[in-house]
């Protein structure tokens, strides 16, 4: 299996408890109360409750419409509910991420969560290692330990040597894990995917959903993925499915159980609000 782990590139690294060790208790890395939000007269969130738990991979499900985009984006802080709170979890304790102001949630969408979406929203003139490094050079990396940081992504995600690519010479499924590559590259404890198989065939987006799955729970972090593919939601631990704004069902997979983290690993987020 292959190893993701490299303290020198700032990915947590995984400690493994010894054998007959009590669970570390840890709290829910994001918790949602009794969220509401409305565009208009359509409601897109009513009253909606959950926690996800560290090293948690949680697939939301619903008909278009359901809400479940929306709760995503309430979850990463993209929008802020009418009513309700997002709280989230790092080394500075719980913050309230719907309290924040827009720049206080742009930095921890920076620094402490990671995105990948369908089409992989890459900017076509820039290479694969150009892409990757993009997110650590605005943070104010210096390029070289940006891209140095980035070709040890794109390595561990398979695509060596194809690096210096531009992303219309790479086929689907090699451009979604540059998708990935540059969600993990900031060390994001939170990876939030919609639809990250949805324009794949389905050989190629099981291969990105193992990818996907290895970089993120394999390691103790944590995956919310929205998706209309029960392949996809058959892949993870936990499976919420909206209907109407609402949580309509939510269920754990038996034998498919969160990583537990040690305090170093969930505690992996140095993101504070000061």
């Amino acid at each position: 299996m292959t190893n993701y782990n490299d303290s020198a590139y700032g990915v947590p690294s995984v400690s493994v408890p010894p054998a007959g060790a009590a669970p570390v208790a840890v709290p829910p890395v994001l918790a949602a109360e009794n969220l509401h939000k409305s565009y208009g007269p359509a409601r897109a969130l009513a009253g909606v409750s959950f926690a996800v738990a560290p090293g948690e991979s949680v697939a939301i499900m619903g008909a278009s419409g359901s809400g479940k985009t929306t709760l995503l984006h309430a979850l990463a802080g993209i929008i802020v509910p009418d009513a309700g709170s997002v709280s989230f979890h790092s080394i500075a304790g719980a913050v309230r991420v719907s309290e924040l102001g827009e720049k206080e949630r742009s930095r921890l969408r920076r620094e402490s969560f990671g995105f990948v979406f369908q089409q992989g929203l890459l900017l076509p003139e820039l290479t694969a290692v150009e892409n990757v490094a993009l997110p650590l050079m605005m943070a104010g990396y210096p390029r070289r330990e940006a891209e140095g940081r980035a070709m040890h992504w794109l390595h561990l995600l398979g695509l060596a040597g194809l690096e210096t690519r531009r992303i219309g010479e790479l086929s689907g499924g090699q451009a979604q894990r540059v998708a990935i590559a540059r969600a993990q590259v900031t060390g994001a404890t939170v990876i939030f995917a919609d639809e990250p198989t949805g324009a794949l065939d389905s050989t190629t987006g099981d291969g990105v959903m193992s990818a996907l799955l290895d970089s993120t729970v394999g390691q103790g972090n944590t995956l919310v993925v929205v998706t209309h593919d029960e392949t996809v939601a058959s892949r993870c631990s936990r499976t919420i499915r909206m209907r109407d704004g609402m949580l309509q069902h939510d269920a754990s997979r038996q034998g498919k159980v969160p990583q537990q983290p040690t305090e170093t690993q969930f505690l992996g987020s140095g993101w504070s609000q000061q």
